[in-house]
């Protein structure tokens, strides 16, 4: 049995594949060609370094490509309905206030998706496991490697919110 979730997207995570396909497709993979052939030109390729890494770089490029056109055929975009308001969802900004003061923002994104620099997390992360369904004011308990940790809900938007925050209110 699949995880359905596995395969949750949103729309700009969906656009974001799509463009790196395409750059690695008409752009990266185009150039390295051209490196390759280039490196060929100079002889013998069994101590052509340029060659090797050339090679190993399409190699490369290659997965990439072939990772990128399965994953999205398989894909499905998940778009915002008026029904969701309120409550929390796949695509939902979150912010949630912890017993410390703490306050911090999350999306809940597509597992390919995931980017903890911008606060992105996976819809399969414990803490969007807890969030899903729940409200504004409502507590989540989340099981960390540190132990148990409290968060209350302070806002739910399906757009980000106009002032990111991700610090101590100490």
């Amino acid at each position: 049995m699949t995880n359905d979730r596995a395969n949750l997207i949103t729309r700009e995570g969906r656009v974001r594949l799509e463009k790196e396909l395409d750059h690695l497709w008409r752009v990266e993979r185009r150039h390295t060609t051209k490196e390759v052939s280039i490196a060929a030109a100079h002889g013998d390729r069994s101590e052509n370094a340029e060659y090797k890494e050339g090679k190993r770089r399409l190699r490369d490029i290659d997965r990439r490509i072939r990772f990128l056109k399965k994953r999205l055929a398989v894909l499905k975009i998940v778009e915002y309905s008026p029904q969701q308001e309120g409550n929390v969802f796949f695509g939902a900004w979150v912010e949630l206030e912890n017993e410390a003061g703490e306050v911090v923002q999350y999306r809940i994104v597509g597992a390919d998706e995931f980017d903890p620099q911008n606060n992105a997390i996976s819809i399969n992360a414990p803490m969007a496991r807890a969030l899903i369904g729940k409200t504004v004011n409502d507590e989540v308990q989340v099981n960390t490697p540190s132990g148990q940790k409290t968060w209350r809900i302070n806002a739910i938007q399906y757009s980000p919110f106009k002032e990111p925050i991700n610090k101590s209110l100490k």
